[in-house]
């Protein structure tokens, strides 16, 4: 599946990504991350613009935690027991669940960004905790944006190595790379504003 999704960016683009990622937060088997780094590749090869892809991803991102909320918050705690009493979904679930029980918000943000595997199940746990909506949303937002450029970024910068950037991510200790390329990316993206910003002041 993941071949015919990567297969389909060039003709769908934009569209294609916003509905894998909103999908992906829904807690479906699409290989988000992966998608908006090849879509970043095809960025730099001019297919579509950067600042559309990132806030494409963004949207996707920002509706599928809406949609996640608001279903379980009406569903309530039998949809999180429901996942629960899945053999797949058991332990990831109630990873997210203690998670939030402990970290609360600090949840939230993390499983945007460093431990975005748990994102879907997060967003979920949250909206059957009864998580306040409006705090909810503004930490997801700035996750789910840091998230959207990181990986968009690392596609558009690095296109000759996505294919083993990707395989490292989908790989089983897929997690800990996710995390470690998310953090990776931001100090690269620190790097470069640091940088920029000297080359400015030198420049005055």
């Amino acid at each position: 599946m993941t071949d015919t999704l990567l297969a389909l960016i060039p003709t769908y683009g934009i569209w294609l990504i916003l509905a894998s990622v909103m999908l992906s937060c829904l807690a479906l088997p699409i290989p988000s991350s992966i998608m908006l780094m090849v879509a970043g590749g095809f960025s730099a090869a001019g297919d579509f613009a950067f600042w559309q892809l990132v806030m494409g991803a963004h949207t996707g991102f920002i509706l599928g935690d809406q949609i996640a909320f608001w279903l379980a918050r009406h569903a309530g705690r039998p949809l999180i027991t429901r996942f629960e009493s899945r053999p797949k979904s058991a332990a990831i679930t109630g990873r997210a669940k203690r998670l939030i029980e402990k970290r609360g918000l600090v949840a939230v943000f993390l499983s945007r960004t460093f431990l975005s595997p748990l994102g879907p199940y997060v967003g979920y746990v949250s909206g059957a905790l009864e998580m306040h909506w409006l705090r909810f949303t503004s930490v997801a937002a700035i996750g789910a944006f840091l998230w959207s450029m990181t990986y968009a970024w690392l596609g558009y910068t690095f296109a000759d190595q996505i294919t083993q950037i990707a395989a490292l991510i989908s790989s089983s200790v897929g997690i800990v790379l996710a995390g470690g390329v998310f953090l990776v990316g931001i100090t690269l993206l620190i790097r470069n504003y640091r940088q920029a910003s000297a080359v400015a002041q030198k420049a005055l």
